[in-house]
């Protein structure tokens, strides 16, 4: 079975990426996408999120949004802003945030493989959410929303990755939230020949981030027949090693009826529970911060809770909902309870205290990050991770690589 293959993108004109590239759809609240898309005609906010071209009182999922956002794309293909590459390529995509870079590849990935289980999944999705990108792929006949995916040591891959880079760039835009986006088109026949065979010898790939988009690729594959393109979903694919996994910490809306006292006195019958001078951020998956009434306290699950073999049981998501959200907040579904509430690492610890501060939650658990090693054990397990587990830093640009459904 062939992985994956090389595409003709449609992506921005020479020297228009800047006006382009813009946040992933999932990252931005209609609002916010708003905002960000004010002055800026040409950013893909308008496609990803068209919604922002429309009433602001209209559902994001009315069907005159999806239809919004195929006029959207044509007119940035009518009007030169987009091109279609005329040879099937790949793309060397890479990301600098900070200290980190991560340097992947922009590719389709085969629907077939994600169907055997060669792609591996770690997440479950919901309707909702897949039926809009089902209804955003149907409307704009394009992938415009890259999965995220993950690789094992393949020195080799990553050697040519990095000599590919040495070349002229096609993108170099920094981005108003500091990351930096690079790209390089690789069309010679040769070397697009070589990195097919290159990833086509990994055994597997990890999908990090995308779950809905490539669920959604795969219903359109199979309501299409699954010829031709339609079997392929866009992607970009990183070395594990090169990754990185914010904390992904939790909002309690209330105390579940106990007082401030009483709670932390229910936590310590199951963590060492001290009061700490200041943030807490965790430096294991046993520790956690916990922000209530005013103070911050550093917890520690005791050993004996810690299960050794289960790898979604070590998960500090995990350790905190069996040993503290369920029991004592009496929330078993994260996924729909609307008494929790989800903030990213890229926002800070600090982020929390300033949340329940201002009355927005009672309590605040921070926690440390997944590290990559047990996302792809769950994965390989054939698992599925608790919601909101992973929190990707940096993000993808929409609108860098668009795979269009010939």
């Amino acid at each position: 079975m062939t992985l994956v293959q090389p595409f003709r993108a449609l992506r921005p004109a020479p020297g228009r990426a800047a006006e382009v590239l813009a946040p992933p759809y999932d990252v931005l609240s209609s609002d916010e996408a708003r905002v960000r898309a004010h002055g800026r005609p040409w950013s893909f906010l308008h496609v990803s999120r068209p919604e922002i071209d429309l009433d602001p009182a209209i559902d994001p999922h009315d069907p005159a949004v999806y239809a919004k956002a195929r006029e959207n794309l044509d007119r940035m293909v009518a009007e030169g802003v987009l091109i279609r590459d005329t040879l099937p390529s790949f793309y060397v995509y890479r990301l600098t945030w900070r200290d980190r870079v991560q340097t992947g590849l922009a590719l389709t990935a085969s629907v077939a493989a994600y169907e055997s289980g060669r792609i591996r999944k770690h997440e479950l999705t919901t309707p909702a959410k897949e039926d809009d990108r089902v209804h955003q792929i149907e409307a704009v006949n394009a992938q415009t929303g890259p999965v995220m995916l993950a690789y094992r040591d393949a020195p080799g891959l990553d050697t040519l990755l990095a000599q590919v880079t040495e070349t002229e760039r096609a993108v170099d835009v920094t981005a108003d939230d500091g990351v930096r986006h690079e790209m390089w088109v690789v069309d010679g026949p040769e070397t697009v020949s070589q990195l097919g065979r290159m990833v086509d010898a990994l055994p597997v790939l990890y999908i990090a981030d995308g779950h809905h988009r490539s669920a959604a690729a795969t219903r359109v594959a199979a309501a299409r027949g699954g010829a031709g393109s339609h079997g392929w979903f866009l992607a970009v694919m990183f070395p594990d090693h090169q990754m990185t996994i914010l904390d992904y910490n939790r909002l309690m809306k209330d105390l579940n009826g106990h007082s401030p006292a009483a709670l932390l006195a229910a936590l310590g019958e199951r963590f060492e529970v001290r009061l700490a001078d200041g943030p807490v951020r965790p430096a294991a998956a046993s520790e956690f911060g916990l922000f209530v009434d005013g103070a911050w306290y550093a917890l520690t699950l005791h050993p004996e809770r810690v299960p050794a073999d289960d790898p979604v049981g070590r998960l500090p998501i995990t350790l905190l909902s069996r040993n503290a959200i369920e029991p004592l907040f009496g929330i078993t579904d994260q996924r729909r309870d609307k008494r929790i509430d989800f903030v990213g690492g890229g926002r800070g610890v600090e982020e929390l205290a300033r949340r329940v501060t201002a009355g927005e939650a009672a309590a605040a658990f921070s926690l440390f990050p997944t590290p990559m090693a047990d996302l792809m054990a769950v994965a390989d397990a054939g698992e599925i991770m608790p919601p909101k587990s992973t929190w990707f830093e940096p993000k993808l640009a929409d609108g860098m690589v668009s795979h269009v459904l010939d």
